[in-house]
């Protein structure tokens, strides 16, 4: 008996060092999405500090875009060939220096590099945290694990306004202690990784000779991969959109302050969490409540939420005020509700190739998405009246998610939803 209940007193301790565990790679996605929205939070400081237009404003996302598409590729292959143990604790601290070092930039070519080789490492934390819910939870835990990993992206957002809205002061210069204060957070991060963890905790995997790369090769080329390329370029156009001008359009844009730009923001990120949210639960309730195909229902989801961030088309008929503000939180509501959707659709291609598909599909959006913050800020700078300058774009950012919709009619096919293209 003594054994017995010292057997169950020993599982039920690892299993809750496991969910702890889980919780840091909260923690390390909620790092991850504060280094990066802390420039969009500063973003009018930084601009007027250093002189920037809108378009050299946007250079910068896109060297972070295309820099994190790389990213994506590199810390992939490294991933399945090197420790995570030692690995991701790299990348993570690699990142931070990013982030505290883009406190001290003198101008804009240095800002440019520290944003650069901030979406480099950024992109080295999904498939490090992936394999660390993989290596740790048992099969039937890692959909709730991975849950847990990706709220702290949310968590991220809404924190972040608030942070920075306490250290940043009346002096211009004070953007530049908030991102050192955000950024050395990753060193905090470090050590407890490794105080939890050993490294037989998360051992080298052995090789294995790759096969399959053929099949591989007839999926890239199938019209159902097109069909969800094009459907993540619609979500992520209108997501990061958002995330990169939402602050310059309230404070230029509709003459908000920035403490008052920057509550909003956390609003605004909560928002995206419930919309999330929301996807899942009606997707749950097509299915069982109405009898819908799961591939339908998600097709239904996603189309419900191209109508919420439609809504873009009104701002440009708004003024300030709380219908205005309104309408961008259902916006924001719609423009993350669209994720669920796609991850379901990747696992739909193949249900051998999720994790090789996903990282291609990665790199291919935020290689093809990033330019698209130059093109923005372009246009925002070419419009003479400052009251009005980036409506054009976020009515343009708000109807693209419709390309995913399109593309799934004419690409996806009439194959029976639910396995393997090929």
């Amino acid at each position: 008996m003594g054994g017995t209940e010292m057997d169950t007193s020993s599982k039920q301790r690892a299993a809750a060092w496991r969910w702890s565990i889980t919780g840091l790679l909260l923690l390390a996605t909620m790092i991850n999405y504060m280094d990066r929205v802390t420039l969009a939070n500063a973003s009018v400081r930084v601009t007027s500090e250093f002189g920037l237009d809108n378009e050299q404003y946007g250079h910068l996302e896109l060297a972070f875009g295309w820099a994190f598409a790389a990213g994506s590729l590199v810390f992939g292959f490294l991933a399945d060939r090197l420790s995570v143990y030692l690995l991701y604790p790299a990348i993570l601290a690699a990142w931070s220096v990013m982030g505290v070092v883009t406190g001290w930039a003198n101008g804009y070519e240095s800002l440019l590099v520290c944003r650069t080789l901030l979406g480099f490492f950024e992109a080295g934390h999904w498939p490090c945290a992936v394999k660390t819910t993989f290596a740790l939870l048992d099969e039937k835990d890692r959909t709730m694990g991975n849950s847990i990993l990706q709220s702290g992206a949310s968590v991220g957002a809404i924190l972040t306004p608030q942070v920075m809205k306490l250290l940043m002061t009346a002096e211009p210069g004070s953007w530049r202690g908030a991102f050192i204060v955000v950024g050395a957070a990753g060193f905090v991060w470090v050590l407890l990784w490794f105080l939890l963890l050993r490294p037989r905790d998360l051992p080298l995997e052995p090789r294995s000779k790759e096969s399959g790369l053929k099949d591989l090769g007839e999926i890239l080329k199938g019209g159902r991969f097109w069909a969800v390329a094009l459907l993540i370029m619609g979500a992520q156009t209108v997501w990061h959109i958002y995330r990169v001008w939402l602050m310059k359009f309230l404070q230029t844009g509709r003459g908000y302050t920035e403490q008052a730009a920057l509550d909003f923001n956390s609003f605004y990120y909560l928002a995206t969490d419930i919309g999330c949210f929301l996807a899942g639960g009606i997707s749950l309730w097509l299915i069982r409540g109405r009898g819908v195909t799961p591939h339908g229902a998600r097709r239904l989801v996603y189309a419900g939420a191209c109508l919420m961030t439609s809504l873009s088309l009104l701002i440009p008929v708004l003024d300030r005020g709380p219908v205005l503000l309104g309408v961008i939180l259902v916006i924001g509501m719609g423009a993350l509700a669209l994720f669920p959707c796609y991850y379901s659709f990747v696992q739909e291609l193949s249900s051998r190739y999720v994790g090789r598909l996903t990282g291609i599909l990665s790199m291919w959006v935020w290689a093809v998405t990033s330019p698209m913050h130059s093109f923005f800020g372009r246009m925002a700078d070419a419009v003479a009246d400052p009251l009005h300058r980036y409506d054009q774009g976020l009515v343009i950012a708000g109807l693209a998610p419709w390309i995913g919709v399109l593309a799934m009619h004419f690409l996806w096919g009439k194959d029976k939803p639910g396995t393997d293209a090929y």
